[in-house]
C-alpha cells in the first residue's frame, strides 16, 4: 500500500525531472496534492494514494466549492490531481484513473486586464529617473513590455542573452524552452543606458554576474519586487486597473493583435506551445474590432 510522503517525494521528483518543471510550478503542483491530503485529514479519511475513489475526488471538489474557492481555482486544483494521477499510472501504483470522469467546473471566459499605449506611458514616465534604480525600472519595464516576457524570464534575462547586434533577445521560458524574441529600438536603448552607467556601479554576488537586472545589493530581483514597483508606478500614474507584471504581456500581444500581426508570429514571441492560448487576444478589444468591421466590410 503506497503511504502520502514517499509517493509526494517521487511525484515531485518526476515534475522536476521528467517535466522539467520550474520550482514554482512544481510548488503548485504539490500544493494541490496537499489540499487533497488536508480534505482526507478533516474529513478522518484514511485513504493511501493508491485508493483514492472517484467518488472521493467529487466529495473533494464539494468541499473546497464549500469553503468558497473560485471555480477557476477549483478548476486548477483539478487538473494537477490529473497530472498526480498520470504519475501514479506510469508508475503502476493506481490501474485506473480516478479523474477521468471528473467534470471540470464550468469558466466563464476570462479576459486580461490590458493597458493602453498611453497608459504604458504614463506609467513609465512616472519613474523617478533621479534614482539609480530609475534607470534600471524603466528598461525592465521596456522589455517587459516591448518583448512581451514573464516576470521570470525579465529577472532571468541573461547579458550573454542579449544580442544587440542581431537585434534578438534569448530567453528561458516555459519547460527550460528557449527562444528567440525580436528586441526593438527603444527597449535596446534603455538596456544600454542601464548597462553603461548604472549596473558597472552595483556590487555583484557570486553567481549573478551574468544576470542583467540587479538589486542593490547585487543580486538578482524577485517576482515580489517587480510586482511592487508596477504597482507603486501605477499608483503614481493614477491607474486604477489591477496590474500585475503580466499585464504588460497581455499589453505586448493585443497591441500587436490589433495592429494586424500574424496570430502564429505572436504565438511564436510569446512562447505559448497551443495556438488557442494566444487566440484570447483576439478576443479582446471588441471595440476594435467592430471599427475594423466597420472600415472595411463592403456592406458597413
Amino acid at each position: 500500500m503506497a503511504d502520502w510522503t514517499s509517493t509526494l517525494k517521487g511525484y515531485q521528483a518526476w515534475l522536476q525531472l521528467e517535466k522539467s518543471l520550474s520550482s514554482n510550478s512544481v510548488e503548485a503542483y504539490i500544493h494541490d496534492v496537499e489540499k487533497l491530503i488536508q480534505y482526507l485529514d478533516t474529513n478522518q479519511l484514511r485513504i493511501s494514494p493508491d485508493h483514492i475513489s472517484h467518488q472521493n475526488l467529487q466529495n473533494f471538489l464539494k468541499w473546497i466549492s464549500e469553503l468558497g474557492m473560485t471555480a477557476r481555482s477549483q478548476s486548477r486544483i483539478l487538473s494537477g490531481l490529473r497530472s498526480f494521477n498520470k504519475y501514479l499510472l506510469l508508475e503502476n501504483i493506481i490501474r485506473e484513473d480516478p479523474t477521468e470522469l471528473l467534470e471540470s467546473p464550468k469558466l466563464g471566459r476570462k479576459l486580461p486586464v490590458v493597458l493602453s499605449v498611453e497608459e504604458i506611458d504614463s506609467l513609465i514616465n512616472a519613474i523617478d529617473l533621479s534614482k539609480p534604480e530609475g534607470e534600471r525600472n524603466k528598461a525592465m519595464l521596456e522589455t517587459l513590455y516591448g518583448c512581451g516576457l514573464r516576470v521570470s524570464e525579465l529577472i532571468n534575462l541573461k547579458i550573454s542573452g542579449l544580442f544587440f547586434t542581431e537585434g534578438f533577445i534569448r530567453v528561458t521560458g516555459k519547460g527550460d524552452k528557449e527562444r528567440l524574441i525580436p528586441l526593438g529600438s527603444t527597449a535596446e536603448k534603455y538596456i544600454h543606458v542601464y548597462l553603461d552607467t548604472i549596473r558597472p556601479h552595483v556590487p555583484l554576488k557570486k553567481g549573478n554576474e551574468d544576470i542583467v537586472f540587479l538589486n542593490r545589493r547585487g543580486s538578482k530581483l524577485t517576482r515580489v519586487m517587480i510586482f511592487t514597483i508596477i504597482k507603486d508606478l501605477a499608483s503614481k500614474a493614477g491607474i486604477k486597473k489591477n496590474i500585475s507584471p503580466h499585464t504588460f504581456r497581455h499589453s505586448f500581444a493585443t497591441h500587436l493583435v490589433e495592429g494586424g500581426a500574424d496570430l502564429r508570429a505572436v504565438q511564436e514571441m510569446l512562447g505559448h506551445e497551443s495556438i488557442t492560448t494566444t487566440e484570447i487576444y483576439t478576443h479582446l478589444d471588441r471595440e476594435y474590432l467592430r471599427s475594423t468591421i466597420l472600415q472595411y466590410h463592403p456592406r458597413r
